[in-house]
Formats: structure tokens, sequence, C-alpha cells
């Protein structure tokens, strides 16, 4: 967990036919974390499905973290957990999977950083900056939140929502340095040339900011 700080690249993907290929070819384009988040999937679809991603990850030294469940990501020893505002709270989370687990936590809205700053976790996510189809009903943040999370902060934090080489520039001058990317790698027809188109660009928005 000590270079949680210095990973940049953070893949969050459902479930998808080539898996297990998929996410082998994003962390060779520059992908750092993975987590799998699906929805759909019944505990023993995600058990079967996370223990793939895992044994990739742990390949290339990568952390994998696992959506939603605790109580799973214990059974596949995943790296950790992330949680939302309504799922099991993060105080949950670390008692099952230990001082030495990752846990995140999603946040919208300024109160929700407020409220997470007591809470037992490494990481927060921001966003979404922009409105996207894989948080249906949820309002963009607009960049402005970034600053309130940059002012509040303090754990590392990651920034959702529309990253995409093209927007990281004005992501990074708000204050991101880590980036959640679901969209732009997951409906790629080479992921691995997206990831490290995107890994470049962010590498220099970083630089830049």
């Amino acid at each position: 967990m000590a270079d949680l700080a210095n990973r940049c690249l953070y893949l969050c993907t459902p479930d998808r036919p080539d898996l297990e290929q998929f996410v082998d070819a994003c962390i060779a384009g520059g992908v750092d974390i993975v987590q799998l988040r699906d929805k759909n999937l019944e505990a023993r679809a995600i058990l079967e499905r996370a223990r793939l991603v895992q044994k990739v990850c742990r390949a290339h030294g990568v952390p994998f973290i696992l959506n939603d469940r605790p109580d799973l990501a214990l059974e596949v020893e995943a790296d950790g957990v992330h949680v939302g505002q309504d799922d099991a709270p993060p105080s949950l989370a670390r008692r099952l999977l230990g001082p030495d687990a990752i846990v995140g936590l999603s946040t919208h809205a300024p109160n929700d950083l407020d409220g997470a700053l007591e809470e037992p976790v490494d990481y927060l996510s921001a966003g979404p900056v922009s409105q996207t189809p894989t948080k249906p009903g949820r309002a963009g943040t607009g960049l402005r939140y970034l600053t309130y999370v940059v002012e509040r902060a303090k754990t590392p934090w990651f920034v959702t929502g529309g990253v995409t080489p093209d927007s990281v520039k004005l992501m990074a001058a708000a204050g991101a340095r880590r980036f959640v990317v679901v969209r732009y790698l997951t409906e790629a027809e080479d992921p691995k040339a997206n990831a490290a188109t995107l890994r470049d660009a962010i590498d220099k928005a970083i630089k830049h900011a």
C-alpha cells in the first residue's frame, strides 16, 4: 500500500467474455490498479471471475480491488475492496479484511468527502466529473469538486467520470493526479494501445499541471 499514492491509472471493468486477456492487455499498456465491478453477477459468479482477475494482477504486481463486497474480497484474497456511499461501511470492510487490505470509498459531493475524512480508508474516488452511463442517474460533479477534494482529502484520491486523453489535462489542472478509467478502455478495439495513449496523456498532464 505504500506505493498506492504513486499509482495513477485505475481500471474499473465489468465482467466480459475476454476478461483475463483484456485486463492483461490494459496492464501491459500502463494500468497500475484494477477493480472488478459488475452489478449483475451473483456471488458465485463474482468469485469465479474475480479469481481470474486476481491471477492476472498478481502476475504483474498490480493491486486487485473488488467492488462492493468485502466478504467476497476476503474469499478470493483480493488486495482490497471499493465501497460506495450506500454499500457496506468502510469500517466493516476494514474489520473483515484486516489492517493490510486496501479499502477505497466513493465520494460525489463535499458532504461525502467530509464524512470520509475519519473513515478507515486508504484512498477515495471523486466524481463522476462528467455524467456517465456507468453511474446511471448520477449527475456530474464538474471540476469544481476536485478543488474541494484537493484542499480537504487526507488520503490519495482518484478522479472518475469521463477520463480520456483529452480530458485529463483539465482534470490535472484542477488538482487530479490519479485517474479511474472505464469506457475508454472497455470500449476499445485495442485496449493495450488505448491504455498506453491514456497513460502517456496522464504523465504529460501531471508534468505540466
